[in-house]
């Protein structure tokens, strides 16, 4: 690399909303670079992967982020947060800039600092994503600058904007709908002690939460652990234990564990397990209630 390079020292203080003044300061006091000396940093980076080299071309262009962030804040948005997301796409058009082409860098990164804000923008905006779709996003952006211009559009309008976005005029006007709403509470606020009970959540319906079908499913479910309990004891010590320790523990043992607790061969105690289970389903469908009878089990 030439010898002859601007060496970069400059001190770019961290940018938050306290030092935000100081931080734009900071990146106009550094030079932007001549033409021949950026290019020979970029060729560094390319061909050798210089870190060095791109460093310097990132610092040498910050003022032009915030010249572009600046054209966005009537979005709402802190200036330090677009300038921050800005940043972010000129680093990654550094990354991809092709010398070779012969621009300068920042005609060819304005596209990533635009593209990284209206990313930020769209998802900062609104709580509710306002756009998802390429189309959307383009919609958005420059509907509302003519909204802007223009305030609520005529229909003339809404079909001049579709022609000229390559949209449907259903699309803009439900864009419009969108721009001209704002959030709102889910819930009331705290202080609002009095509409607390008469939140839109209260007014879900969920089908899981029907109280009728919980109390049904709680009662079904005892009867079942009722009869599984009045079955179990019916087995032997020893067959009622490897049923336990097999299946209904939280720590299950294997086959050849309760081999060596009882003192016989796994497979022993596998036809044990098979004749304890088949013993308990017959228990358990001998108790099992039938039409009308299960119907009144259930309602018990």
């Amino acid at each position: 690399m030439s010898n002859n390079l601007i060496p970069v020292q400059y001190n770019v203080p961290a940018l938050t909303a306290g030092s935000l003044d100081g931080y734009i300061a900071a990146v106009y006091r550094i030079p932007v670079l001549p033409p021949e000396e950026e290019h020979t940093l970029a060729v560094s980076l390319r061909k050798d992967g210089n870190l060095d080299a791109a460093r310097k071309l990132v610092m040498h262009n910050l003022r032009f982020v915030v010249h572009v962030a600046r054209g966005y804040q009537g979005y709402g948005l802190p200036l330090a947060d677009l300038i921050q997301e800005g940043n972010i796409g000129l680093m990654k058009a550094v990354k991809r800039f092709d010398p070779s082409v012969g621009v300068r860098l920042i005609s060819f990164a304005v596209h990533w600092i635009r593209a990284e804000i209206h990313e930020y923008i769209l998802r900062n905006w609104r709580i509710v994503k306002i756009a998802t779709t390429k189309a959307q996003r383009k919609l958005f952006f420059n509907l509302r600058g003519a909204k802007k211009r223009l305030g609520w559009l005529s229909s003339d309008e809404v079909e001049t904007v579709a022609k000229d976005l390559g949209v449907t005029t259903k699309d803009v006007m439900e864009m419009e709908s969108r721009l001209s709403n704002n959030d709102m509470a889910f819930d009331p606020d705290p202080v609002d002690s009095e509409d607390a009970d008469f939140s839109p959540a209260t007014f879900l319906y969920d089908e899981m939460a029907d109280p009728a079908a919980l109390v049904e499913a709680e009662d079904w479910e005892s009867h079942h652990e009722t009869r599984l309990k009045a079955a179990l004891a019916q087995l032997d010590d020893r067959s009622r234990d490897i049923i336990t320790r097999r299946w209904l523990n939280d720590n299950k043992v294997t086959l050849h564990d309760l081999a060596a607790t009882y003192g016989i061969s796994a497979e022993r105690v596998r036809q044990l397990e098979t004749n304890a289970m088949r013993k308990l389903k017959a228990a358990i469908a001998a108790e099992e209630p039938t039409g009308q009878g299960k119907h009144a089990a259930m309602q018990a």
